[in-house]
């Protein structure tokens, strides 16, 4: 890969459960030159799959309309189940600018793919965050309320008329929301308790549409092999919502229900700022910064 422009990808797939595909998918984004597949992680309770990769634009264009193409082909969401929200087998495809390469760049690298895999696939395409053709479609969430089973219906009203693609849902595959947005964490913090309406109610009050955290969306889930819940959050920006701020903000609303937090965990990749300002937090650490991580100068 060049040392040009880089550009990640974090598509979320409708598939936590088939290994077999799982790695039909993933196999789209491996040995392509231009691309490094970093991280793939699948959730069983979610039934979701998380994906990193970074390329070159061109390159990391064609192996997402690949990949997109490949779970349109094995996922068929009239037979999903998950406790994560979806209204896709592909249900959301961010572009992340990361070197020498602008905003505005992934914004248009999204609308060729979503142009591309509509046209290809048959796919409604939303598109959102940075990317959104209207205020009303920044917000992920508010594309995919109703979700795959309330699609049809909500594509019937003006307002939600796809960007590219069929005025009606893929059959199996749904629809498709795809944008370009800033780094997030996705960190999840988990419960010492079965009742999924404990972890509802703490998600409400620490995203920032319940009053709580400004760059912070949180909902609970029901992790049922384990027996427990959890609050999965998004940090949309972690520069201004740090990871211990919505650790703590979780763990101070826990105890009004005499729940205590029993672990937690990040899905995907992290910046390392974000790990540096949370080590200083819970460690009292003054003027700490990434200066002072050796692999940082490793990497120099």
């Amino acid at each position: 890969m060049s040392s040009n422009k880089i550009i990640e990808c974090v598509p979320n797939f409708s598939e936590g459960r088939d290994l077999e595909k799982v790695e039909k998918i993933v196999n789209a984004f491996r040995a392509k030159e231009g691309v490094k597949l970093l991280d793939y992680s699948t959730d069983k309770d979610h039934n979701r799959m998380v994906v990193t990769v970074v390329g070159e634009p061109n390159a990391l264009k064609k192996a997402v309309i690949e990949a997109i193409g490949i779970a349109v082909q094995v996922i068929d969401l009239n037979h999903h189940k998950g406790q994560h929200p979806r209204m896709g087998a592909v249900d959301v495809v961010p572009f992340i600018p990361i070197r020498n390469v602008s905003m505005e760049e992934a914004v248009n690298l999204s609308k060729e793919v979503g142009q591309e895999v509509a046209e290809r696939y048959g796919l409604p395409v939303f598109l959102y965050e940075k990317a959104a053709s209207a205020p009303h479609r920044e917000n992920l969430a508010t594309i995919r309320k109703g979700e795959f089973e309330g699609l049809k219906e909500k594509m019937t009203l003006p307002e939600w008329k796809p960007d590219f693609g069929p005025d009606q849902p893929h059959p199996t595959a749904g629809g498709v929301v795809i944008g370009a947005r800033m780094p997030l964490v996705a960190y999840n913090v988990n419960l010492n308790t079965n009742k999924l309406e404990i972890a509802d109610s703490i998600a409400k009050k620490v995203r920032f549409l319940g009053g709580g955290l400004r760059f912070c969306k949180a909902m609970g889930v029901e992790l049922t092999e384990r027996g427990i819940v959890q609050v999965s959050m998004n940090l949309t920006d972690f520069t201004k919502t740090a990871i211990y701020r919505a650790h703590e903000l979780v763990r101070i609303e826990a105890n009004r229900y005499g729940v205590s937090v029993v672990g937690a965990e990040i899905i995907g990749l992290v910046p390392m700022d974000a790990l540096i300002d949370t080590a200083a937090y819970y460690l009292g650490l003054e003027d700490f910064s990434t200066k002072q991580v050796l692999e940082t100068h490793l990497m120099e």
